[in-house]
């Protein structure tokens, strides 16, 4: 997806150059968690230093925070693009579309760090076995000898300005957007606005659901098994699964392939 936005001159839209910029989240987001999985099954150990435990977690935490804002920046212009297509040129300008990327980025690496280090200084005095796959919050607080009803309460703040607020903002922005498509009088213009709306809003699902029912529910409703299958879906099947998602339901997408690998081949060929 990245190569195909970056080399097709028709793909040069903001809604491809922020799809790009997911597809990097989504690649980062699973090489962060996946190889050392895979790792400590291949060869059985399941140890990790302390620094990365620290770098596995920033990581891990700026991927999710800056997917979960890009996510409602890609909302906000498809929102712009069908109910104010006459003024999407200004309010979805390259600059604009930078400052969306730059801002995901920024806020997302902000809040990691400072959970990073808060966690990476909190006294573990009980068993230090994480009994997950990857250095998640959740599984590391029941470590720890200390109270830490507030940093949970930290935990629950944050997740609400960065996954769930953008929820509420994407589904708002969606049902404004479905509002104005059931309303158009061309059919083909409903099919397409109907093809790119469902197909965000598969990718959105996939991401949001399991993360808010991780990290709002209360601890003393959680299960580690639980934590751990809810985990595969934003760790692994939603990276894996967006490329996919927006590759086979996407006209523009599927032509730019064509086109690309089209020439690649005759020019092997």
């Amino acid at each position: 997806m990245i190569h195909l936005i970056r080399v097709d001159p028709r793909l040069h839209t903001p809604m491809y150059f922020l799809l790009s910029q997911l597809s990097l989240m989504d690649l980062m987001h699973i090489s962060t968690t996946v190889p050392k999985m895979a790792f400590n099954f291949l060869t059985g150990k399941k140890n990790i230093t302390f620094l990365g435990c620290g770098v596995q977690s920033f990581f891990f935490l700026t991927m999710a925070c800056s997917e979960g804002l890009l996510l409602a920046s890609m909302a906000y212009d498809r929102f712009v693009a069908i109910c104010n297509p006459l003024h999407y040129p200004i309010r979805m300008s390259k600059m604009m579309c930078l400052k969306m990327i730059i801002g995901s980025w920024t806020l997302g690496s902000i809040n990691a760090l400072s959970h990073t280090i808060y966690v990476l200084h909190i006294p573990y005095c009980h068993s230090r076995s994480i009994n997950h796959f990857l250095r998640d919050i959740p599984a590391m607080i029941p470590l720890a000898c200390m109270d830490t009803w507030v940093y949970e309460y930290m935990v629950f703040m944050s997740t609400g300005l960065f996954l769930l607020f953008p929820f509420l903002g994407i589904t708002a922005s969606y049902g404004r957007v479905l509002f104005a498509v059931f309303h158009m009088r061309s059919q083909e213009g409903k099919k397409k606005a109907f093809t790119t709306c469902s197909t965000h809003l598969t990718v959105v699902s996939f991401f949001y659901a399991p993360f808010v029912y991780t990290y709002l529910r209360p601890r003393s409703l959680r299960t580690p098994t639980e934590d751990k299958i809810l985990a595969v879906f934003y760790t692994i099947l939603t990276p894996m699964l967006n490329p996919i998602i927006y590759s086979l339901r996407n006209k523009e997408v599927l032509g730019a392939m064509t086109r690309v690998f089209g020439t690649f081949c005759s020019t092997k060929h």
